[in-house]
């Protein structure tokens, strides 16, 4: 049974001038047919699955709609069409700052975190010591998260996420943060974690890290599905070309 399936997804955009004119105005306008909108499809027709300790690399310039997907496949987000079915728990790291409350410590945050990804205060207790060491942030453990730097809060976020040991972990660009130990470390960590079983997604403009890590890759341009498969080289290949091409 697939960890993560999606089929035929499609997220839609709505947008238009209400905003801008007010209700009565609104009213007005939708009475003589002169009120408007426009839709925008970030992600169209996406079908793919993933499997147990599989890790999908998703690739795609800017506008792609690689972030959209990520935010349906966490469940942040309803998908307008299709259908995406999920077996197991959830971690997401799709902004390094989301679910921390600046004014609390390290600590408290840390423990918020995990609280928000449904694991126990025992739990908590018994690997937070292993949270603070795999960051590099022992020594910060009583300070207010908002005191801390990007790359700290990174590496707090990504320790806590991948201690705890989710069935599914998304990460958007967050191993792209940070400096080369901690890279190359929470790439290891990434490896174990495949071998662990853990189904990992991870949106990345870095050629070499999907190569290096990951046993699926989709290419997505313009909200559309151009390719997914297990031939990661030749579609980072057929990528690359597409990018020069494009850059003439």
């Amino acid at each position: 049974m697939a960890v993560l399936e999606l089929q035929k997804v499609s997220i839609r955009y709505i947008t238009g001038d209400f905003k801008d004119i007010g209700l009565k105005e609104f009213l007005m306008r939708k009475l003589t047919h002169q009120y408007h909108v426009q839709e925008f499809w970030a992600d169209k027709d996406v079908t793919f699955s993933l499997d147990r300790g599989d890790m999908l690399g998703i690739i795609g310039s800017n506008g792609a709609g690689k972030s959209t997907l990520l935010k349906v496949i966490a469940g942040i987000m309803e998908p307008t069409k299709g259908v995406v079915k999920r077996n197991g728990s959830i971690a997401a790291l799709l902004e390094l700052s989301s679910g921390f409350d600046g004014d609390l410590t390290v600590k408290e945050n840390a423990y918020l975190r995990g609280a928000m990804l449904g694991y126990t205060r025992k739990f908590m207790d018994e690997t937070f010591d292993k949270i603070l060491d795999f960051a590099d942030l022992r020594d910060f453990r009583d300070r207010p998260f908002k005191q801390l730097s990007s790359g700290m809060k990174s590496r707090l976020a990504f320790s806590v996420a991948s201690l705890v040991k989710p069935d599914i972990l998304i990460l958007d660009e967050v191993l792209s943060v940070g400096d080369g130990a901690f890279k190359a470390k929470s790439e290891a960590k990434m490896k174990e974690m495949m071998g662990g079983g853990t189904t990992t997604i991870l949106v990345s403009h870095s050629l070499e890290q999907i190569r290096a890590l990951c046993s699926k890759i989709l290419w997505l341009d313009k909200g559309q599905q151009i390719a997914f498969g297990d031939d990661v080289e030749e579609i980072c290949n057929r990528y690359q070309e597409f990018l020069s091409r494009k850059n003439k």
